[in-house]
């Protein structure tokens, strides 16, 4: 089992808690990003630099994580690829997505996406705030513990 870090999109705060679990759980965890990352040094954790294309950091974690594995990401698309390769998926908000739910959330996306090239909706999402880090901990605490069991 392998914890796959959409990185490009990571609220710094949260960098620090995937490490400490990854450590602590002995599960190798893999930061994607598209620039330099700092995590500090274990045998648990590793960054994976890829070109600096938008979407490379996304085509490397589909490419690469499989049924089992747990993936960290906010990029609904991705986690849909994720989600249909039986793949955890979490959001750095700590929602699960799932093939109960991902079709859903993909379609309310991708319409909020055209209101927003409408100019009908002019609002982005809500900063990233203490509750998020809980709800997101939480999360990653559930799945990982799910996971590491059914080893």
């Amino acid at each position: 089992m392998l914890i796959y870090i959409d990185a490009d999109a990571l609220p710094g705060v949260l960098k620090e808690l995937l490490c400490q679990n990854a450590v602590r759980r002995k599960v190798e965890t893999v930061f994607v990003a598209n620039k330099a990352i700092s995590v500090f040094a274990s045998p648990y954790l590793k960054q994976e630099l890829v070109s600096p294309d938008p979407d490379s950091a996304d085509h490397y974690i589909a490419a690469h994580a499989v049924r089992g594995d747990l993936a960290v990401t906010a990029d609904i698309p991705l986690a849909k690829a994720l989600v249909d390769k039986q793949v955890v998926v979490i959001d750095h908000r700590g929602k699960s997505f799932n093939a109960d739910n991902i079709n859903e959330i993909l379609a309310s996306r991708d319409l909020m996406q055209e209101l927003r090239d409408l100019g009908e909706v002019t609002t982005g999402t809500r900063p990233f705030g203490p509750k998020d880090k809980r709800l997101f901990a939480d999360a990653l605490d559930r799945e990982l513990t799910k996971l590491l069991r059914g080893r």
